[in-house]
């Protein structure tokens, strides 16, 4: 069988039914869910962190991997209803960063192709976000979410063409010097 509704347009009854009756259902999509809690216009406030706490007995194993999958979707859903100030949400985001890296080691992943990060192809060979996958003009990007132990490769070409003009300079002042001498 097929939901053949958007999530966004179910009332609380209807949520219940098909978070009860998922495995019914094929087109039935957990991050789909967790998005159309914050997106829903039908229902209050109090009826969505209802809709949230009756998922998540089902779901916390998906909505916890939501952290690397979806990281915006996590955080909306995690505080929904309540005012962040802006060190919250930096505290937020390092707590997701470090959570994501214990999830990449515990599930001995050791890419990030899925989710978030998959889509990134910009085609500069000197992006600094090559090789870390956040997809092109996402709020990822923008909002500069990367891991500690990502490389950036164009700093480090940078850094390597600065040492070889070091070295260069160091030889030709030794010269100089032998010459005056």
């Amino acid at each position: 069988m097929e939901i053949g509704r958007k999530f966004n347009t179910l009332s609380l009854k209807d949520y219940f039914f098909y978070v009860d009756n998922h495995k019914k259902y094929k087109d039935f999509n957990t991050l789909g869910l967790y998005r159309s809690i914050v997106e829903n216009d039908n229902l209050s406030l109090a009826e969505k962190l209802e809709v949230r706490e009756y998922a998540h007995k089902t779901f916390i194993k998906t909505f916890d991997f939501l952290q690397l999958k979806d990281p915006k979707t996590f955080v909306e859903v995690t505080y929904l209803g309540q005012e962040l100030t802006k060190g919250d949400e930096e505290r937020i985001w390092n707590d997701i960063r470090t959570n994501q890296q214990k999830i990449l080691a515990n599930k001995r992943i050791k890419h990030r192709n899925f989710g978030e990060y998959s889509k990134h192809n910009c085609g500069y060979d000197d992006c600094p976000w090559n090789g870390v996958m956040i997809r092109q003009g996402s709020w990822l990007m923008e909002s500069n979410m990367h891991f500690d132990g990502d490389k950036n490769k164009y700093q480090q070409k940078l850094k390597s063409e600065k040492r070889k003009v070091d070295r260069k300079n160091s030889k030709q002042i030794i010269r100089r010097e032998l010459d005056e001498d």
